[in-house]
């Protein structure tokens, strides 16, 4: 099964953030990876589905609980092998980003060398190390 980027991204905030807080509500592990309750739900029963997140029930408990989600043990080496592949995927994205940002310059050195106007004599770093890109 080929997963989308956006569904391993998904997945691995999901069992990261349940590793490091197994008591968050579904409506706080939505609030903390950024994704709807309803997609957040759908992928903690796929996950359960799996068998590597585990649901223990506490709605009985006084303290009102919830649930409880724990990573099994097939769930903590899915983490291991999802985030492995996760890894790859941003590694591959960032070299991508590394070369399109080097023919950008050199494409921004070139213009500059032919502008006779002055309009980019503004220097690469200076425009890198703005903090807001001006659209006009």
């Amino acid at each position: 099964m080929t997963s989308t980027p956006l569904e391993l991204e998904t997945r691995v905030a999901v069992l990261r953030a349940l590793q490091d807080n197994p008591q968050l509500s579904q409506r706080q592990l939505a609030e903390l990876i950024g994704v709807s309750l309803g997609k957040t739900n759908y992928c903690l029963r796929a996950l359960i589905e799996k068998g590597y997140v585990k649901a223990d029930n506490f709605s009985q408990n006084p303290r009102k609980l919830g649930y409880v989600y724990q990573l099994t043990p097939s769930g903590i080496a899915a983490k291991a092998k999802i985030t492995a592949k996760f890894l790859k995927r941003k590694l591959k994205e960032h070299e991508a980003l590394t070369r399109e940002i080097e023919d950008l310059r050199a494409e921004v050195k070139s213009l500059e060398g032919q502008s006779g106007d002055g309009a980019l004599d503004t220097s690469i770093e200076a425009l890198m190390d703005r903090a807001h890109w001006d659209e006009s």
